[in-house]
């Protein structure tokens, strides 16, 4: 009977506990708030790293685009793992989405996400794939103007998954990704990954941030490579819907259409996408090879309406290209609402913080040549226990100022 009593009082405060946490809005920025857009630039939202039921995914590629669409995208990067065989392509528009159908394949002891504008050119096998690689990345920056070659997941239990120098021939690298949040979260605390497991069904965002830790390491390799030649960083997704083992036909936790909608790349085009699948997938593509987007935290609200350029006289300059230092140089950055939690736009020179702003409007003098970035923190109160936490929501690409 008392265990009766007390089963019955225990759940009936988890769900009282959860109706708490189901009237918590973390979002830093309201969805239904009019916001200001841009007059120079598109933003296009996407994801990278996400697999399908042709590999260890839990569904089928058209399933995985249905859902992508659900989620708002533009535009989306299939990376099945070591898809040798050619299939029928399934690249191009589907609706408004924009499909690029690339891969994820096992090289040393890291995982390479490839896309090539010509979906065909990519190794046979296994034994082909390690002589394919060597040489894509033994090559110069943008040497290969097709390819896009970028580390995933660079750290695993706190080490470089990377052994020795990193390659010349690599364009970018994972700053943030939600399995290898969650991942370090597990070292830290398991009990407190199984709670957030628990309360996942009353606010998802909340069980996601309460985890998140500052990707720190990732962003150090980020600011090292960037110092050797230009290097882009993306959020990946690593959308599968099977964090749950063996699970996943009857339980695809998290969604694809959730994991799909926590972190994003935002790419800035000086002009529309019109439809046309050849020339959108140029500009889409172009824009991720040359670091003309941003990373964010979708999951903390939609950043979109946010811009960072580098701009002298009427010259403007986006993230991810070079430019000459002249005195009369500014880094401007523009939020599209007023969070309505504590904020700060921050500017990075060579990896180091060098400023920092409380206004949504950023006109910072840029003093000499360097490596230059922006990132916008936030901090929303989570629900009790946790309390403020700040976040970074946003990273620009770097500017490189010679």
């Amino acid at each position: 009977m008392k265990l009766i009593i007390t089963s019955t009082v225990l759940v009936l405060l988890y769900l009282v506990y959860g109706f708490y946490l189901s009237q918590n809005d973390l979002t830093v920025i309201p969805a239904d708030l009019k916001r200001e857009l841009s007059s120079d630039y598109y933003d296009y939202r996407g994801v990278t790293n996400v697999r399908t039921d042709l590999s260890n995914g839990s569904s089928s590629p058209l399933e995985v685009i249905s859902d992508a669409k659900q989620s708002g995208l533009d535009f989306i990067f299939l990376t099945d793992l070591n898809p040798f065989e050619v299939s029928e392509s399934l690249d191009g528009y589907h609706g408004n989405l924009l499909v690029f159908v690339a891969g994820e394949y096992s090289f040393l002891d890291s995982r390479i996400l490839y896309a090539n504008l010509d979906p065909t050119k990519k190794p046979s096998d296994s034994s082909e794939a390690n002589l394919f690689f060597t040489d894509l990345l033994s090559k110069k920056y943008r040497e290969s103007p097709d390819t896009l070659v970028t580390l995933a997941s660079p750290f695993k239990n706190g080490n470089p998954v990377w052994s020795g120098t990193y390659p010349t021939g690599l364009d970018g690298v994972e700053i943030v990704n939600p399995k290898s949040i969650a991942a370090k979260a597990w070292v830290r605390s398991r009990i407190s990954v199984l709670w957030s497991f628990i309360i996942y069904p009353f606010n998802l965002r909340y069980s996601f941030l309460r985890l998140f830790k500052e990707p720190s390491e990732e962003t150090s390799l980020w600011d090292q490579l960037s110092r050797e030649r230009p290097t882009s960083a993306f959020g990946g997704a690593d959308a599968s819907a099977r964090a749950v083992p063996w699970a996943n036909a009857l339980l695809k936790f998290p969604s694809y259409q959730k994991s799909m909608e926590i972190t994003n790349n935002h790419v800035l085009l000086n002009s529309e996408l019109t439809g046309n699948q050849k020339k959108d997938r140029q500009k889409i593509f172009n824009a991720l090879k040359r670091g003309n987007f941003y990373v964010s935290l979708d999951i903390l609200g939609d950043p979109r309406g946010f811009f960072a350029v580098m701009e002298a006289k009427d010259r403007k300059t986006i993230m991810g290209e070079h430019l000459n230092f002249s005195k009369d140089l500014h880094l401007r950055a523009k939020l599209p609402i007023v969070p309505k939690d504590f904020y700060e736009i921050v500017v990075f020179k060579n990896g180091e913080r060098e400023f920092a702003s409380n206004s949504p409007e950023l006109d910072y003098p840029v003093a000499g040549p360097g490596i230059y970035r922006v990132i916008v923190r936030v901090s929303p109160y989570l629900p009790i226990p946790d309390g403020i936490k700040w976040i970074t929501w946003i990273y620009t690409n770097n500017f490189y100022v010679e």
